[in-house]
């Protein structure tokens, strides 16, 4: 294992394992580096060997080789911090100093095992505070009684002699050195526990965000490939409306064309029979034979058989009507599908985020006094009159609002809300410093991120300025998530897998909490709860 390090440790020569400086650097396949010792310890008793960083697994386990560089640099390292042990030598040999063992703080002097023998020997040295050899005896001793620092003041946070304990120190919490020591001890190892989880949750966090992004990444290729095809088949049904629509304009053509051909044939026929019965009448407009030109005229007068022609005529314009029906028919088809592919994908979004469902329950210190919350913390509705409350700085004394005992600052969470039979409420977050007391103004800037309901129908988003919203449907369960660090604030209509709005952008820096308002009873015509439900 690393040897302890000095208060300059730099993370770069630092074991993620043992938070020490590296002795004897090993490198994993990933390249990431630990002390050999610590990496082996962690593989014990382990099928499976991964990394203790990143958390790669590999096939085998890896033949490690020690990184004499990094050694190198990391020894350098700690003997310029003085890491290494310091030499102390022994007060009491004359020629040739021995390397001393032990420190006694009475006598104050340090000895090597020969000169030590003694203090371990005779009674009245036995009795000398006898610690690990050190070079600066004169920090183990009280500079005022001269004596040894045996005790650690608690009020004072000091180290103090016996002596000390009698004096100034008397009526202080005192306990000796070696309690506080160990106390000391045992706050770094806690320390050092803390900081292994620490590491531990962040290391599941990169996971999971990896594994957020891979999933999404895998929906994001689902979707394009149904895009692909919805919008495939979109393009082959317009084709296909054109190919129809030309072929039916083409049979019109013809059509008209053969309607023109018939009709010019039969005034043809019409020309040929007037010019025959002009001719006869210019023959007989000549003649002499007085009988003949009387009986002829008798039998010319009338008017050859002709047809009326004025209503008649070839329609130059194309008949769109059929045109018309057909993209109507069109129209009607892609809306249908856009629409299927619509509820598709929220259907898909919204099972996705239900599955950040988060149990909640209402903050009865921060309900205004006129809402029954009840047993479970599930309900809440307005009483009609003030109730006897206990009155603190959470709770809401103006605005009937109630926010949950949960509060979230990472993440993401989400949580449905029944609504059904209400006229009136209020649904979402609200950031922990909101202001509680007095009139309250719901928008982002004053920390609320809310959809409402007034009047039955009216519904709208808290921003600044409100937005009103269209639903063809009335919701009845109201589903609320959050991204935290995405800045994401999104409702769903649960029952018809719709999307309400959602809020983007946002900076979230506060603890963030469930906000739910029931609205005032306005006699008995909001008197329905609202009801945190179960998420399937």
């Amino acid at each position: 294992m690393a040897s302890s390090s000095g208060p300059a440790l730099n993370e770069e020569l630092q074991c993620s394992i043992c938070l020490e400086v590296f002795t004897d650097p090993v490198t994993t396949p990933c390249g990431h580096n630990f002390c050999r010792t610590c990496l082996s310890e962690c593989w014990t008793n382990t099928q499976t060997c991964f990394c203790p960083l990143c958390k790669e697994k590999f096939s085998r386990r890896p033949d490690l080789k020690i990184n004499t560089t990094l050694r190198e640099v990391a020894q350098h390292f700690k003997e310029k911090l003085n890491l290494g042990e310091s030499e102390v030598f022994c007060d009491i040999c004359d020629e040739r100093k021995q390397k001393a063992v032990k420190s006694c703080l009475t006598c104050p002097s340090s000895y090597c095992e020969t000169h030590l023998e003694p203090h371990l020997r005779v009674p009245r040295l036995k009795k000398h505070k006898l610690i690990n050899a050190v070079e600066n005896l004169e920090d183990y001793i009280c500079q005022k009684h001269e004596r040894p620092l045996e005790m650690f003041c608690r009020d004072d946070q000091t180290c103090i002699c016996l002596s000390c304990t009698e004096g100034e120190h008397r009526t202080h919490n005192t306990v000796p050195i070696e309690e506080e020591s160990q106390e000391k001890k045992d706050q770094l190892v806690q320390r050092q526990t803390d900081i292994h989880q620490t590491i531990e949750d962040r290391m599941k966090k990169i996971q999971e965000i990896k594994h957020s992004v891979e999933l999404r990444k895998r929906n994001t290729e689902k979707e394009k490939s149904s895009s692909v095809e919805l919008f495939t088949d979109l393009i082959r049904s317009i084709e296909r409306c054109q190919s129809e629509q030309l072929k039916m304009m083409e049979e019109q053509q013809k059509a008209s064309e053969k309607q023109a051909e018939d009709l010019i044939k039969e005034l043809q026929q019409e020309i040929t029979e007037l010019k025959k019965r002009n001719t006869e009448l210019e023959q007989i407009s000549h003649t002499d034979d007085h009988l003949h030109l009387i009986q002829m005229c008798s039998s010319l007068s009338s008017r050859p058989h002709t047809k009326n022609w004025t209503e008649i005529r070839i329609d130059s314009d194309v008949n769109v009507n059929s045109l018309k029906r057909a993209l109507t028919e069109l129209r009607k088809t892609l809306d249908r599908k856009l629409n299927e592919k619509l509820s598709q994908t929220v259907f898909t979004e919204l099972k996705s985020v239900q599955k950040f469902a988060v149990d909640v329950t209402l903050d009865p210190d921060t309900a205004h006094p006129r809402l029954i919350l009840s047993d479970d913390g599930k309900q809440v509705h307005d009483g009609d009159i003030k109730q006897n409350v206990p009155e603190n700085p959470k709770r809401f004394d103006t605005c009937v609002i109630v926010l949950a005992k949960q509060g979230f600052s990472s993440g993401r969470f989400y949580y449905e809300v029944q609504v059904k039979g209400k006229t009136n409420w209020d649904l979402g977050v609200a950031r922990e410093s909101i202001n509680r007391k007095g009139k309250i103004t719901l928008t982002p800037d004053n920390g609320f991120w809310t959809v409402i309901l007034r009047n039955q129908n009216q519904y709208s988003a808290a921003e600044s300025p409100p937005v009103s919203l269209s639903l063809s449907v009335k919701p009845e369960k109201v589903g609320v998530f959050v991204d935290y660090e995405e800045g994401l604030v999104s409702f769903y209509d649960v029952d018809s897998r719709s999307h309400i709005y959602s809020f983007t952008g946002q900076t979230f820096t506060d603890k963030l909490y469930p906000y739910f308002s029931p609205w005032l009873n306005e006699e008995g015509k909001n008197s329905k709860p609202l009801i945190i439900t179960p998420v399937n």
